[in-house]
């Protein structure tokens, strides 16, 4: 046979060279104006962050946060003459000493300070200390945790400190207007909303999750208790305030740390709530008027789920409540891609079981701190798993496969020869709304492994999560 023989590499021509070379500096090049853009941005935050905390530096010396307080108003009675007097009896008012006068003029005003005769110094009105002033428990200026907040408000003005400090007075003066502070202590607010809007777990990159569920207010009498007359809906409103008061008050304002949210609106089952309920569209509006007023930048990803056919009319309606950084933030999905969707952000431990994951409430075996894998069963195909079993142990699992509508059934396997395998769950078919997760364990004396096997006989991949962890016997 032949021997087969390389043709040896051409050698590089000139013009080839300066082609590869021309190349590298381009490449260098791009590599240099990203960093020395992200250098110069850099810069240009830095300026306005210094820009914007002399601003409040100014308004804290003068008090400019302070609400002022208006003079009293003068009653008609004090402005009418008192009985017997005559507008001829008023006297004529005499010189104050060292005021210039017809008789001795342009002696001026003399400084009392230096004024002959006289035993005590004039009085001189203290100078006032700044004021302390505090954001969600935060006081302006006092440490690196003010920056992070004043770096928000610049994030929503786009890094133009004029303005943001100007949002920072408005929503001051909003602050104290409301109270927001003072709800934080006000036990009564909430009841019965706790399912409608809820912090869960935490997404991959650490953000905490926030679920909202309109869907809740399908139950009438919540309805009715929430929003059937106007105190009510004020209710509402000051406990959607109170409940992001004591969200960010769980936030870490350091340099480095989280101080974001994962917002989830979920809206299954709300067609007819937004259009016919008239007292959920305009408690809703003003509640995102509110929050997009007051509380900037603390939302890092918006993801609407369920999101129904009519909806896009709706938000067509609300488009102007938010401004165009905010709705670069928003990702909308259909009902059939949802959990398809929140698995891009939310790993399978961290999301709630109603939305396609695996943390439950209650004593379960597996919590949020225990980690679940990914896997797909592709379509008309037999998938298997295998877990090790070590001996005198015992083997704990739990499965779920997004929609299921597929075959199940888990078997143990002895490592020694020869030893029979034992059946531990018989193949059975999991319909679609049967089980959310199955759960199992299994005990053993000897080393082997538990095979678990899933058939799927539609022509549609299926969403595989499953974790297991080994406790001794």
């Amino acid at each position: 046979m032949a021997e087969e023989t390389m043709d040896p590499a051409p050698e590089a021509t000139p013009e080839a060279a300066k082609e590869f070379a021309g190349a590298e500096k381009e490449a260098a090049a791009a590599v240099t104006d990203s960093s020395s853009m992200k250098e110069e941005n850099n810069k240009a935050e830095k300026k306005a962050l210094d820009e914007l905390k002399q601003m409040v530096r100014e308004a804290l010396n003068t008090h400019e946060f302070t609400p002022k307080l208006s003079p009293a108003p003068v009653k008609e009675e004090d402005k009418k003459p008192q009985e017997g007097s005559k507008p001829d009896d008023t006297k004529e008012e005499e010189p104050q000493a060292g005021e210039e006068t017809a008789e001795n003029p342009g002696e001026g005003i003399k400084n009392p300070a230096n004024t002959e005769g006289e035993g005590e110094l004039g009085e001189i009105p203290p100078l006032l200390e700044p004021e302390v002033v505090s954001i969600w428990g935060i006081p302006l200026l006092e440490d690196e945790r003010s920056d992070v907040i004043l770096l928000k408000f610049l994030r929503a003005r786009d890094f133009k400190a004029k303005e943001a400090f100007a949002m920072l007075k408005s929503v001051i003066a909003w602050r104290n207007q409301f109270k927001s502070d003072e709800l934080l202590e006000d036990k009564e607010l909430g009841q019965g909303l706790d399912k409608v809007v809820f912090v869960h777990g935490a997404d991959k990159e650490g953000h905490p999750v926030c679920y909202n569920s309109f869907a809740e207010f399908q139950d009438k009498e919540l309805y009715q208790s929430t929003f059937a007359d106007k105190e009510k809906l004020n209710r509402f409103l000051k406990w959607r305030i109170q409940f992001m008061e004591k969200s960010i008050r769980n936030l870490d304002f350091s340099p480095d740390g989280i101080n974001t949210f994962l917002q989830v609106i979920d809206l299954k089952n709300s067609p007819g709530l937004f259009f016919f309920k008239k007292e959920l569209r305009h408690a809703t509006n003003q509640a995102l008027q509110l929050l997009q007023d007051n509380y900037p930048e603390f939302v890092a990803k918006q993801v609407f789920i369920n999101v129904p056919w009519w909806y896009p009319a709706y938000y067509k309606m609300i488009n102007g409540l938010f401004t165009t950084r905010t709705k670069s933030k928003f990702v909308f999905t259909s009902p059939s891609r949802s959990a398809e969707t929140l698995f891009k952000y939310i790993a399978p431990e961290q999301l709630p079981v109603q939305y396609g994951g695996l943390s439950r409430e209650g004593d379960h075996e597996f919590t949020i701190l225990d980690p679940a894998i990914e896997d797909a069963i592709k379509p008309t195909s037999k998938h298997v798993i295998e877990l090790p079993v070590v001996e005198k142990s015992t083997l704990v699992w739990e499965v779920r496969v997004i929609g299921w509508d597929v075959s199940y059934g888990a078997e143990f396997v002895p490592a020694a020869e020869g030893a029979y395998t034992i059946i531990v769950e018989k193949p059975r078919k999991i319909g679609p709304v049967d089980e959310t997760i199955i759960s199992n364990t299994y005990n053993t004396e000897c080393a082997g492994k538990v095979v678990l096997t899933f058939e799927n006989q539609t022509s549609k991949r299926k969403k595989l999560l499953y974790r297991s962890k080994t406790k001794q016997a």
